[in-house]
């Protein structure tokens, strides 16, 4: 039997075993607003990229462009950069993660509650092209074809464990399951595209 080859960057959020608060769920949408309201200060003018900020062109949101070209002229990633990025991403899985109904707490804007990142701090000499991330954008147009879909079933899925979750007090697990997966896909995709952390292709799945 074939085995699953892992990939460097992943994302895991533990599901709710008790009910779930269901006065939140219902005004989900406008409890998140402070929250949304930080996470937009501290990206600034832009749009969503699978769950994080791709802005970082014009000096706020990821740090992208500036990190292109140390790696084509340098071969370098500053730590500090990759710290911002990290924190930044980390930060906006969890915002995603309260929007989408999978947990109660409040999104911390450092601590790592219940969605747990793994996003490795590349060796730029050993480990990354130097060239390749002036085309790696490109290379993934694929996967925002897919996920442009599959997003469009995560925001069903979403509205159907609203009502889940005010009946029963719990998000149906096959549900919880695939939205995660959705947002495990994203995330591969901007570590690869965006984040610039593997050389590795992001894989077409939804699992670990």
């Amino acid at each position: 039997m074939a085995t699953l080859v892992t990939y460097p960057v992943d994302l895991a959020i533990d599901y709710p075993e008790l009910p779930l608060d269901r006065l939140t769920t219902a005004f989900r949408l406008f409890t998140s607003i402070p929250i949304v309201i930080i996470f937009e200060l501290l990206t600034g003018s832009g749009g969503w990229q699978f769950g994080g900020r791709y802005s970082g062109m014009v000096g706020v949101g990821l740090v992208i462009l500036p990190t292109v070209l140390m790696l084509l002229f340098r071969r370098k990633y500053p730590r500090w950069w990759y710290d911002w990025n990290v924190a930044l991403t980390n930060f906006s899985y969890r915002v995603s993660a309260y929007l989408f109904l999978l947990r109660d707490e409040y999104p911390s804007s450092d601590e790592e509650q219940a969605v747990h990142l793994t996003i490795p701090y590349p060796n730029a000499q050993e480990d990354l092209n130097p060239g390749l991330p002036l085309i790696k954008w490109f290379l993934a147009i694929p996967h925002y074809v897919v996920l442009f879909f599959l997003f469009i079933a995560v925001l069903v899925c979403v509205v159907i464990a609203w009502f889940a979750i005010l009946f029963t007090g719990h998000y149906p697990r096959g549900l919880f399951d695939f939205v995660v997966g959705v947002l495990r896909w994203s995330l591969r995709v901007s570590g690869y595209a965006f984040l610039l952390v593997t050389d590795r292709y992001p894989p077409f799945r939804l699992s670990p």
